[in-house]
């Protein structure tokens, strides 16, 4: 009931759970709002051979979130959260539960605004990550592994300190933020015939989706994630969110898309926007970290490849594409563990 109590008073005056769906313009006043903290990044061209490229009659680009301020996305619906804020809440600090790259957005935007910054977060989230947070000033308080955990320690200090919760992805002005990004690969490409997110609670599939079709219609949009943590490639299929345990969902490599499930604000944008869900292998996703590498010179964390992946290995899945946009979420990943995939026997 608390979870659903702070969910609420996040809502806007003229907003209800009974219409959850974020508007073009609000995206658009998003992308005006956080200009100042959030960089547009751009699309490269990535020609993987053998599936773009000449020949092939296929481009393929990738948006390149690894070169936000944070190395990822997350800044974008961080920054808009945080932005709207009134003076008296930013007094009373901010906190959020993340594994990492949320973590990085809510301390980056908390830092420009000067409010205290706040985050739960998992004892096993990698140590780039956890050490870009305390760079960025904010307290860290750890738990295990459980995103549910994370959420519930949360609320307990939010009750004892008054803090305003910043939601890492259930919150229409956190899906708006991100929906900046979709729209910023409109602006970019507006012939796109097919986009692919990487999805996990759903923050930015729901925003790029929302984005993507309120412009373009007849575009594809599909969600991807690891076969090891596939809870919301289940919930699409079955119509319903379903929760995965976290000793399951904490056996991917991605450690950005470990969530046990996905949001409903999230879902209820998947199921008006979203044409599928992908799962990929662990191998499909190292593969894709090497490929985007080889061929682009840009660095994906585990979580930012999925994309690839699916474009790279599951091709007879997805439809046929002259433009298709990868979005490469992050690039925070540890220097041996991309060390080791980059050296590894493929």
């Amino acid at each position: 009931m608390e979870a659903l109590t702070i969910l609420a008073n996040s809502l806007p005056d003229n907003r209800s759970m009974s219409d959850p769906l974020v508007s073009l313009a609000e995206i658009r006043a998003a992308a005006a709002r956080i200009a100042g903290i959030a960089v547009k990044t751009p699309l490269i061209r990535a020609p993987f051979p053998g599936v773009a490229g000449r020949g092939t009659g296929k481009e393929i680009w990738l948006k390149a979130e690894s070169l936000q301020p944070i190395g990822a996305f997350k800044i974008r619906g961080a920054a808009n959260k945080i932005l709207q804020l009134s003076p008296a809440e930013i007094a009373r600090g901010v906190i959020t539960y993340s594994s990492g790259n949320h973590a990085q957005g809510v301390a980056y935007a908390a830092r420009e605004v000067g409010a205290k910054a706040v985050i739960v977060m998992p004892a096993n989230a990698p140590a780039i990550k956890r050490a870009a947070t305390l760079a960025l000033g904010a307290e860290i308080v750890d738990v295990g592994p459980a995103s549910s955990e994370r959420l519930a320690v949360a609320e307990q200090l939010v009750r004892e300190h008054g803090y305003v919760v910043i939601p890492p992805y259930d919150d229409e002005q956190i899906i708006a933020g991100q929906g900046t990004c979709g729209l910023e690969v409109m602006e970019a490409l507006p012939e796109v015939d097919l986009v692919l997110s990487p999805v996990s609670g759903g923050g930015l599939l729901s925003g790029v989706a929302a984005a993507v079709k309120q412009l373009r219609p007849s575009a594809r949009v599909f969600g991807v994630e690891p076969e090891l943590a596939g809870d919301t490639a289940e919930s699409f299929r079955t119509g319903h969110i379903v929760t995965w345990p976290a000793e399951l969902t904490s056996r991917t490599i991605a450690d950005g898309l470990r969530t046990q499930s996905v949001g409903e604000r999230n879902f209820a944008h998947l199921r008006a926007y979203v044409d599928g869900i992908l799962t990929v292998s662990e191998a499909e996703i190292r593969a894709a970290m090497r490929a985007i590498v080889s061929t682009t010179r840009l660095v994906a964390e585990p979580s930012g490849a999925v994309s690839t992946a699916a474009l790279l290995f599951h091709a007879a899945e997805l439809p046929p594409y002259r433009k298709a946009v990868a979005v490469v979420s992050g690039g925070n990943v540890a220097p041996e563990l991309l060390a080791e995939v980059l050296t590894e026997t493929a």
